[in-house]
């Protein structure tokens, strides 16, 4: 069954978003890997990392209630998926002699298919609302997804590491992850329409919530960066990137609404090349030309999708 889900998700995809997806992404993975197997600290990030990413994919799964009442014994079977899935991981961490982080790398995924699913926890979604308004639904679901006790983890150990510009990094690489999984999820039209006057109003008026907020919850990590080695000037230069990739994960969220495969997707292709800036010249020219093609696509698609559906709203009155 995981098999046939698998093959029509790919399906979905389609072949050209996978030959572009997947090279940028291994090239992504493999570097991240280099740079944090061949750092005596930076090894033992790669497995909470796993953990974190793996745990945020289980907790949104929509079949787990299904899994419940028709296998009892279902998370047995995800912890060996995601042991499977963590292996690669281990293996290229061991292939740097980190033996300790590579252990710890399968260790850890197993444990993720015991926690309960996304809408279980109520308290957390109740403390939620209070701290962000309810327009910026985005995070407000994040939090309740998880963020909200992600980030404090990601602040202890962004101080603990702050002498070195890998510490405050790594923990901007996690927080945009978890952006990521905020906005790849699309809101009903109905929420659109009636929020929305004209497109480029629309994306505004997102894009300074979105944007906003980032910049509000990532300052802490900046501060050390600028306290650090990287100095104020690498400080500015990271936050300037970091936030310019927030406000690529909103346009590329409304460029492809309201398919949340191609948003998903596209919004790794972004996520990956820009994580490969630095591995070839090619990759800062397809990043410029996505930002001119997002702004477009993203502006046309709102133009398509509120006209249709202020004609529902219209023809239901």
């Amino acid at each position: 069954m995981r098999l046939t889900l698998l093959l029509r998700l790919l399906r979905e995809v389609g072949w050209l978003r996978l030959a572009l997806l997947a090279p940028v992404l291994l090239a992504a993975v493999g570097r991240g890997l280099v740079l944090a197997g061949t750092h005596p600290a930076g090894q033992w990030a790669v497995p909470f990392l796993t953990f974190l990413l793996l745990a945020s994919a289980h907790r949104q799964r929509a079949d787990l209630r299904f899994l419940d009442t028709s296998a009892p014994r279902f998370r047995r079977w995800l912890a060996v998926e995601y042991l499977l899935v963590a292996l690669p991981v281990a293996v290229a961490l061991a292939s740097f002699h980190d033996w300790g982080a590579a252990l710890l790398t399968l260790a850890l995924p197993g444990l993720a298919a015991w926690l309960p699913a996304r809408r279980e926890s109520q308290r957390v979604r109740h403390r939620a609302r209070s701290l962000f308004r309810s327009e910026a639904f985005e995070w407000v679901s994040g939090l309740r997804a998880g963020g909200l006790w992600v980030w404090p983890v990601l602040l202890a150990g962004a101080v603990w590491q702050y002498p070195s510009p890998l510490g405050p990094g790594v923990a901007l690489v996690v927080w945009l992850f978890i952006l990521l999984a905020c906005y790849g999820t699309p809101e009903p039209v109905t929420m659109l329409v009636l929020a929305a006057r004209t497109p480029k109003q629309f994306l505004r008026r997102r894009l300074g919530l979105g944007v906003g907020y980032a910049a509000l919850s990532a300052a802490p990590f900046f501060w050390l960066l600028a306290a650090g080695p990287a100095g104020r000037g690498g400080a500015v230069v990271v936050a300037a990137f970091w936030l310019a990739l927030v406000a690529l994960l909103i346009l590329t969220k409304y460029a492809f609404y309201p398919n949340a495969v191609h948003i998903r997707t596209t919004q790794a292709l972004v996520v990956g090349v820009a994580l490969t800036l630095m591995a070839h010249p090619v990759y800062p020219v397809l990043l410029l030309v996505a930002v001119g093609g997002l702004i477009w696509q993203s502006q046309r698609r709102l133009r398509a999708v509120l006209g249709e559906g202020n004609r529902e709203l219209k023809v239901e009155s």
